[in-house]
Protein backbone atom coordinates (compact mmCIF):
# COMPACT_ATOMS: atom_id res chain seq x y z
CA UNK A 1 0.00 0.00 0.00
CA UNK A 2 1.67 3.61 -0.56
CA UNK A 3 0.30 6.68 0.58
CA UNK A 4 -0.84 9.41 -1.25
CA UNK A 5 0.68 12.49 -0.58
CA UNK A 6 0.22 15.68 -2.75
CA UNK A 7 1.39 18.89 -3.59
CA UNK A 8 -0.52 20.83 -1.64
CA UNK A 9 0.39 18.98 1.50
CA UNK A 10 4.51 18.87 0.75
CA UNK A 11 3.97 22.95 0.35
CA UNK A 12 2.50 24.09 3.12
CA UNK A 13 4.53 21.57 5.44
CA UNK A 14 7.83 23.37 4.39
CA UNK A 15 6.06 26.42 4.85
CA UNK A 16 4.51 25.80 8.33
CA UNK A 17 8.18 25.12 9.45
CA UNK A 18 9.67 28.02 7.73
CA UNK A 19 7.18 30.20 9.11
CA UNK A 20 8.15 28.72 12.84
CA UNK A 21 11.64 28.93 12.36
CA UNK A 22 10.76 33.11 11.91
CA UNK A 23 8.19 33.26 14.77
CA UNK A 24 10.16 30.82 17.60
CA UNK A 25 13.65 31.14 19.45
CA UNK A 26 12.84 27.63 20.68
CA UNK A 27 14.28 24.60 19.34
CA UNK A 28 11.67 22.14 21.39
CA UNK A 29 8.83 24.27 19.70
CA UNK A 30 10.07 23.38 15.97
CA UNK A 31 10.80 19.75 16.60
CA UNK A 32 7.21 19.63 18.15
CA UNK A 33 6.11 20.90 14.84
CA UNK A 34 8.09 18.87 12.66
CA UNK A 35 6.90 15.32 14.35
CA UNK A 36 3.34 16.65 13.94
CA UNK A 37 3.61 17.03 10.70
CA UNK A 38 5.79 13.96 9.56
CA UNK A 39 2.75 12.10 11.56
CA UNK A 40 -0.24 14.01 9.71
CA UNK A 41 1.22 14.15 5.99
CA UNK A 42 2.66 10.67 5.99
CA UNK A 43 -0.55 8.91 8.13
CA UNK A 44 2.22 7.61 10.33
CA UNK A 45 1.29 6.14 14.47
CA UNK A 46 3.48 8.37 15.67
CA UNK A 47 7.08 10.31 15.03
CA UNK A 48 10.14 11.95 17.39
CA UNK A 49 13.05 13.94 17.02
CA UNK A 50 16.78 12.26 18.42
CA UNK A 51 19.32 14.78 18.88
CA UNK A 52 22.83 13.62 19.02
CA UNK A 53 24.62 13.69 22.64
CA UNK A 54 28.74 14.69 22.01
CA UNK A 55 29.55 13.51 25.18
CA UNK A 56 27.74 10.63 25.99
CA UNK A 57 26.91 9.75 22.30
CA UNK A 58 23.98 8.95 22.70
CA UNK A 59 20.64 9.76 21.30
CA UNK A 60 18.44 12.27 23.02
CA UNK A 61 14.58 12.71 22.62
CA UNK A 62 14.11 16.08 21.39
CA UNK A 63 10.54 15.92 20.65
CA UNK A 64 7.59 13.12 20.20
CA UNK A 65 4.35 13.07 18.48
CA UNK A 66 1.74 10.21 18.84
CA UNK A 67 3.68 7.69 21.02
CA UNK A 68 2.85 6.18 24.62
CA UNK A 69 4.76 7.48 28.03
CA UNK A 70 5.76 3.91 28.12
CA UNK A 71 7.62 3.78 25.07
CA UNK A 72 9.08 7.04 25.77
CA UNK A 73 10.41 6.20 28.93
CA UNK A 74 13.21 3.79 27.33
CA UNK A 75 15.55 6.74 27.29
CA UNK A 76 17.88 7.80 24.76
CA UNK A 77 19.49 5.27 22.46
CA UNK A 78 23.23 4.25 21.59
CA UNK A 79 23.91 6.39 18.22
CA UNK A 80 27.10 4.34 16.29
CA UNK A 81 24.58 1.84 13.86
CA UNK A 82 21.80 4.50 13.37
CA UNK A 83 24.34 7.39 13.08
CA UNK A 84 26.89 5.65 10.83
CA UNK A 85 23.89 4.16 8.00
CA UNK A 86 22.67 7.60 7.62
CA UNK A 87 25.91 9.31 7.04
CA UNK A 88 27.01 5.83 4.49
CA UNK A 89 23.16 6.47 2.80
CA UNK A 90 23.28 10.20 3.15
CA UNK A 91 19.47 9.93 2.63
CA UNK A 92 15.99 8.91 4.38
CA UNK A 93 15.93 5.15 5.71
CA UNK A 94 13.35 2.17 5.95
CA UNK A 95 13.57 -0.23 8.44
CA UNK A 96 11.02 -2.84 7.48
CA UNK A 97 11.97 -5.31 10.16
CA UNK A 98 12.34 -3.80 13.27
CA UNK A 99 12.57 -7.25 15.14
CA UNK A 100 15.93 -7.76 13.83
CA UNK A 101 17.31 -4.02 13.27
CA UNK A 102 19.90 -3.05 15.06
CA UNK A 103 19.27 -0.11 14.53
CA UNK A 104 15.83 -0.20 16.43
CA UNK A 105 17.26 -1.02 20.33
CA UNK A 106 13.96 -1.16 21.78
CA UNK A 107 11.82 -3.82 19.02
CA UNK A 108 9.51 -5.70 21.55
CA UNK A 109 8.86 -2.13 23.35
CA UNK A 110 8.07 -0.60 19.82
CA UNK A 111 5.61 -3.80 19.10
CA UNK A 112 3.38 -3.75 21.97
CA UNK A 113 2.95 -0.02 20.83
CA UNK A 114 1.38 -1.19 17.64
CA UNK A 115 4.86 -0.33 15.53
CA UNK A 116 5.99 -2.46 12.69
CA UNK A 117 7.77 -0.37 10.20
CA UNK A 118 10.47 2.66 11.05
CA UNK A 119 11.56 5.73 8.54
CA UNK A 120 14.82 7.78 9.89
CA UNK A 121 15.21 11.11 7.98
CA UNK A 122 18.96 12.66 9.15
CA UNK A 123 19.67 15.94 10.51
CA UNK A 124 22.42 16.93 8.88
CA UNK A 125 24.92 20.55 10.38
CA UNK A 126 27.94 21.23 8.57
CA UNK A 127 28.65 17.87 7.32
CA UNK A 128 27.85 16.37 10.18
CA UNK A 129 24.72 14.00 11.59
CA UNK A 130 23.74 15.52 14.09
CA UNK A 131 20.59 13.74 14.92
CA UNK A 132 17.64 12.05 13.39
CA UNK A 133 13.77 12.21 12.84
CA UNK A 134 12.21 8.38 13.12
CA UNK A 135 8.50 8.04 11.74
CA UNK A 136 6.63 5.32 13.26
CA UNK A 137 4.39 3.08 11.23
CA UNK A 138 1.38 0.69 12.78
CA UNK A 139 0.80 -1.27 9.09
CA UNK A 140 3.69 -2.58 6.20
CA UNK A 141 3.45 -0.29 3.31
CA UNK A 142 5.87 1.19 0.30
CA UNK A 143 6.78 4.77 0.23
CA UNK A 144 6.92 6.57 -2.80
CA UNK A 145 9.88 8.88 -4.01
CA UNK A 146 7.40 12.02 -3.34
CA UNK A 147 7.26 11.20 0.61
CA UNK A 148 11.05 10.49 0.95
CA UNK A 149 11.93 13.71 -0.57
CA UNK A 150 9.25 15.15 1.61
CA UNK A 151 10.69 13.55 4.57
CA UNK A 152 14.35 14.72 3.41
CA UNK A 153 13.08 18.19 2.81
CA UNK A 154 11.58 18.65 6.55
CA UNK A 155 14.61 17.32 7.97
CA UNK A 156 16.67 19.64 6.45
CA UNK A 157 14.40 22.31 7.25
CA UNK A 158 13.93 21.04 11.01
CA UNK A 159 18.02 20.72 11.12
CA UNK A 160 17.91 24.87 10.11
CA UNK A 161 15.70 25.35 12.12
CA UNK A 162 17.68 23.73 15.30
CA UNK A 163 20.66 25.60 14.89
CA UNK A 164 19.00 29.00 14.20
CA UNK A 165 17.21 28.41 17.64
CA UNK A 166 20.26 26.87 19.47
CA UNK A 167 22.28 30.08 18.15
CA UNK A 168 19.68 32.81 19.78
CA UNK A 169 19.36 30.46 22.95
CA UNK A 170 22.65 30.63 23.22
CA UNK A 171 23.06 34.42 22.74
CA UNK A 172 20.19 34.96 24.95
CA UNK A 173 22.00 32.94 27.72
CA UNK A 174 25.56 34.71 27.29
CA UNK A 175 23.41 38.54 27.21
CA UNK A 176 21.84 37.20 30.65
CA UNK A 177 25.05 35.85 32.06
CA UNK A 178 26.28 39.17 31.20
CA UNK A 179 23.31 41.24 32.77
CA UNK A 180 24.25 39.23 35.97
CA UNK A 181 28.11 39.69 36.44
CA UNK A 182 27.42 43.91 35.34
CA UNK A 183 24.85 43.81 38.37
CA UNK A 184 26.95 42.14 40.41
CA UNK A 185 30.43 44.45 39.55
CA UNK A 186 27.97 47.33 40.32
CA UNK A 187 26.56 46.42 43.58
CA UNK A 188 29.97 45.08 44.83
CA UNK A 189 31.53 47.96 43.40
CA UNK A 190 29.44 50.28 45.63
CA UNK A 191 29.58 48.04 48.74
CA UNK A 192 33.55 48.27 48.34
CA UNK A 193 34.01 51.70 48.36
CA UNK A 194 32.30 52.02 51.19
CA UNK A 195 33.92 49.38 53.21
CA UNK A 196 37.27 50.86 51.63
CA UNK A 197 36.89 54.21 52.98
CA UNK A 198 35.87 52.72 56.53
CA UNK A 199 39.10 50.79 56.63
CA UNK A 200 41.27 52.70 55.23
CA UNK A 201 41.23 55.52 58.21
CA UNK A 202 42.20 52.72 61.12
CA UNK A 203 44.66 51.26 58.12
CA UNK A 204 46.00 55.21 58.45
CA UNK A 205 46.41 55.38 62.21
CA UNK A 206 47.90 51.94 62.81
CA UNK A 207 50.79 53.18 60.07
CA UNK A 208 51.23 56.60 61.75
CA UNK A 209 51.61 55.09 65.13
CA UNK A 210 53.51 52.13 64.18
CA UNK A 211 56.16 54.23 62.30
CA UNK A 212 56.57 56.59 64.77
CA UNK A 213 56.97 53.72 67.41
CA UNK A 214 59.97 52.01 65.33
CA UNK A 215 61.76 54.86 65.57
CA UNK A 216 61.82 54.91 69.35
CA UNK A 217 62.61 51.30 69.71
CA UNK A 218 65.95 49.56 70.35
CA UNK A 219 66.99 48.68 67.17
CA UNK A 220 68.27 45.10 67.97
CA UNK A 221 64.92 44.63 70.56
CA UNK A 222 62.24 42.57 70.18
CA UNK A 223 59.93 45.10 69.66
CA UNK A 224 61.31 46.17 66.12
CA UNK A 225 60.68 42.75 64.11
CA UNK A 226 57.29 43.26 65.18
CA UNK A 227 56.40 46.74 63.75
CA UNK A 228 58.15 45.83 60.84
CA UNK A 229 56.08 43.20 60.42
CA UNK A 230 53.22 45.30 61.33
CA UNK A 231 54.38 47.97 58.82
CA UNK A 232 54.96 45.89 56.46
CA UNK A 233 51.48 44.13 56.27
CA UNK A 234 49.35 47.77 56.91
CA UNK A 235 51.10 48.81 53.56
CA UNK A 236 50.19 45.61 51.83
CA UNK A 237 46.32 46.18 53.34
CA UNK A 238 46.51 50.01 52.13
CA UNK A 239 47.54 48.76 48.44
CA UNK A 240 44.45 46.29 48.45
CA UNK A 241 42.48 49.23 49.60
CA UNK A 242 43.47 51.08 46.61
CA UNK A 243 42.84 48.72 44.38
CA UNK A 244 39.55 47.82 45.28
CA UNK A 245 39.05 52.16 45.60
CA UNK A 246 40.10 51.76 41.85
CA UNK A 247 37.66 48.77 41.38
CA UNK A 248 34.66 51.00 43.08
CA UNK A 249 35.07 54.18 41.01
CA UNK A 250 33.55 53.17 37.47
CA UNK A 251 35.56 56.35 35.93
CA UNK A 252 34.30 57.20 32.37
CA UNK A 253 36.64 56.53 29.39
CA UNK A 254 38.42 59.45 28.12
CA UNK A 255 38.33 58.64 24.96
CA UNK A 256 39.91 59.68 21.66
CA UNK A 257 41.58 58.26 18.65
CA UNK A 258 44.46 56.00 19.32
CA UNK A 259 46.38 53.57 18.50
CA UNK A 260 45.36 50.35 19.68
CA UNK A 261 49.52 48.76 18.47
CA UNK A 262 50.78 51.94 20.41
CA UNK A 263 49.01 51.24 23.24
CA UNK A 264 49.94 47.66 23.47
CA UNK A 265 53.49 48.94 22.44
CA UNK A 266 53.96 51.08 25.55
CA UNK A 267 52.46 48.90 27.86
CA UNK A 268 54.99 45.98 27.13
CA UNK A 269 57.62 48.45 27.51
CA UNK A 270 56.39 48.67 30.91
CA UNK A 271 56.44 45.04 31.29
CA UNK A 272 59.84 44.60 29.95
CA UNK A 273 61.44 44.03 33.10
CA UNK A 274 59.73 41.32 34.29
CA UNK A 275 60.05 38.96 31.15
CA UNK A 276 63.63 39.97 31.56
CA UNK A 277 63.75 38.31 35.02
CA UNK A 278 61.60 35.26 34.27
CA UNK A 279 62.85 34.46 31.22
CA UNK A 280 59.66 35.09 29.37
CA UNK A 281 60.05 35.08 25.71
CA UNK A 282 57.57 37.45 24.00
CA UNK A 283 56.37 36.49 20.68
CA UNK A 284 54.62 39.90 18.95
CA UNK A 285 52.36 39.43 16.23
CA UNK A 286 50.70 42.93 15.96
CA UNK A 287 48.43 44.47 12.65
CA UNK A 288 50.43 46.70 11.44
CA UNK A 289 47.77 48.36 9.35
CA UNK A 290 44.81 48.94 11.79
CA UNK A 291 43.44 52.00 12.11
CA UNK A 292 43.05 54.54 14.95
CA UNK A 293 39.93 53.68 17.14
CA UNK A 294 37.95 55.39 19.58
CA UNK A 295 39.33 54.21 23.00
CA UNK A 296 40.51 55.63 26.51
CA UNK A 297 44.12 55.08 26.26
CA UNK A 298 45.22 54.79 29.53
CA UNK A 299 42.54 52.60 30.70
CA UNK A 300 43.09 49.91 27.40
CA UNK A 301 46.57 49.81 28.95
CA UNK A 302 45.91 49.55 32.21
CA UNK A 303 43.95 46.40 31.09
CA UNK A 304 46.60 44.90 28.83
CA UNK A 305 49.01 45.37 31.75
CA UNK A 306 46.50 43.72 34.11
CA UNK A 307 46.37 40.51 31.44
CA UNK A 308 50.34 40.51 30.85
CA UNK A 309 50.53 40.52 34.53
CA UNK A 310 47.88 37.31 35.05
CA UNK A 311 50.12 35.72 31.84
CA UNK A 312 53.25 35.71 34.08
CA UNK A 313 52.07 34.75 37.14
CA UNK A 314 50.55 31.74 35.25
CA UNK A 315 53.65 30.60 33.53
CA UNK A 316 56.15 31.72 36.45
CA UNK A 317 59.71 30.89 34.72
CA UNK A 318 61.00 30.16 31.46
CA UNK A 319 57.60 30.39 29.16
CA UNK A 320 56.28 31.94 26.39
CA UNK A 321 53.97 34.99 26.17
CA UNK A 322 51.96 35.66 22.47
CA UNK A 323 50.66 39.16 21.68
CA UNK A 324 48.58 39.76 18.55
CA UNK A 325 46.42 42.38 17.74
CA UNK A 326 43.77 42.08 14.23
CA UNK A 327 40.55 43.16 12.90
CA UNK A 328 37.73 40.79 13.77
CA UNK A 329 35.99 39.39 10.48
CA UNK A 330 33.42 41.83 10.50
CA UNK A 331 35.47 44.14 10.99
CA UNK A 332 33.10 46.07 13.44
CA UNK A 333 35.68 45.64 16.21
CA UNK A 334 39.36 45.35 16.64
CA UNK A 335 40.54 42.58 18.78
CA UNK A 336 43.91 42.10 21.12
CA UNK A 337 44.88 38.35 22.07
CA UNK A 338 47.19 37.59 24.96
CA UNK A 339 47.75 34.10 25.36
CA UNK A 340 50.45 32.06 27.58
CA UNK A 341 52.01 28.67 27.88
CA UNK A 342 51.43 28.56 31.26
CA UNK A 343 49.98 26.52 34.22
CA UNK A 344 45.92 27.10 32.37
CA UNK A 345 42.58 27.32 34.39
CA UNK A 346 40.69 24.44 35.90
CA UNK A 347 37.70 24.20 34.55
CA UNK A 348 36.04 24.63 37.84
CA UNK A 349 37.42 27.94 37.83
CA UNK A 350 36.99 29.44 33.86
CA UNK A 351 33.64 30.77 34.79
CA UNK A 352 34.94 32.59 37.94
CA UNK A 353 38.12 34.43 36.76
CA UNK A 354 36.02 38.00 35.79
CA UNK A 355 33.96 37.51 39.27
CA UNK A 356 35.63 40.36 41.81
CA UNK A 357 37.48 38.96 45.22
CA UNK A 358 38.00 35.46 43.07
CA UNK A 359 41.27 34.70 43.07
CA UNK A 360 43.81 31.49 42.92
CA UNK A 361 46.75 33.02 43.70
CA UNK A 362 47.94 33.36 47.21
CA UNK A 363 48.16 37.12 47.60
CA UNK A 364 45.67 37.94 44.88
CA UNK A 365 42.75 40.17 45.59
CA UNK A 366 40.69 38.89 42.41
CA UNK A 367 40.06 42.72 41.29
CA UNK A 368 42.27 42.73 38.55
CA UNK A 369 40.32 41.21 35.85
CA UNK A 370 36.98 42.35 36.88
CA UNK A 371 38.73 46.15 36.66
CA UNK A 372 39.49 44.91 33.35
CA UNK A 373 36.01 43.48 32.47
CA UNK A 374 34.53 46.94 33.69
CA UNK A 375 36.56 48.54 31.84
CA UNK A 376 36.00 46.45 28.01
CA UNK A 377 32.21 46.91 28.86
CA UNK A 378 32.61 50.76 29.47
CA UNK A 379 34.16 50.64 25.80
CA UNK A 380 31.13 48.48 24.37
CA UNK A 381 33.40 45.65 23.90
CA UNK A 382 34.06 42.38 26.13
CA UNK A 383 36.74 40.33 27.64
CA UNK A 384 37.11 36.48 26.56
CA UNK A 385 38.97 33.55 28.09
CA UNK A 386 40.00 29.93 27.02
CA UNK A 387 42.18 27.82 28.37
CA UNK A 388 43.38 24.40 29.25
CA UNK A 389 44.59 23.42 32.27
CA UNK A 390 48.62 22.60 32.09
CA UNK A 391 48.82 24.06 28.11
CA UNK A 392 47.96 27.33 28.48
CA UNK A 393 45.36 30.17 28.53
CA UNK A 394 44.43 32.94 25.91
CA UNK A 395 42.70 36.16 27.01
CA UNK A 396 40.71 38.14 23.44
CA UNK A 397 39.70 41.91 24.33
CA UNK A 398 37.22 43.36 21.32
CA UNK A 399 36.98 46.77 21.27
CA UNK A 400 34.45 48.11 18.52
CA UNK A 401 35.26 50.14 16.09
CA UNK A 402 32.16 52.79 16.89
CA UNK A 403 31.49 53.80 20.09
CA UNK A 404 27.85 52.41 21.05
CA UNK A 405 24.94 54.19 20.51
CA UNK A 406 24.21 55.77 24.12
CA UNK A 407 20.47 54.78 23.59
CA UNK A 408 20.79 50.90 23.42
Amino acid sequence: MIHSLDLATLYQSIRQIRTSVQATTKSSEVMNLVTKLAVEALGAKGALVRILNLETGELELGAAYGLGERYLAKGPVSSHKIITDLCEQDKVVIIDDIRKDPRLQYPNEAMAEGIVMVLDAPLWLQNQVFGLIRVYFSEPRSFSQQELDFMAAIAEQCAFAIDKARLIERHNLEYGQLALRTEKLSALGRLAAGLAHEINNPLAGILLYSTNLIKKVDPDGPLKQGLEVIIEETLRCRRIIQEILEFSREREPQKSLSSLNEVIEKALVLMEHEFYLRHISLDKRLDTHLPDLSIDPVQIRQVIINLLVNAIEAIGDFGRITVSSRMALDRMSQVVEISDTGSGISPDHINKVFDPFFSTKSKGTGLGLSVSYGIARSHGGQIKVSSEPKEGTCFKVELPMADPDPEH
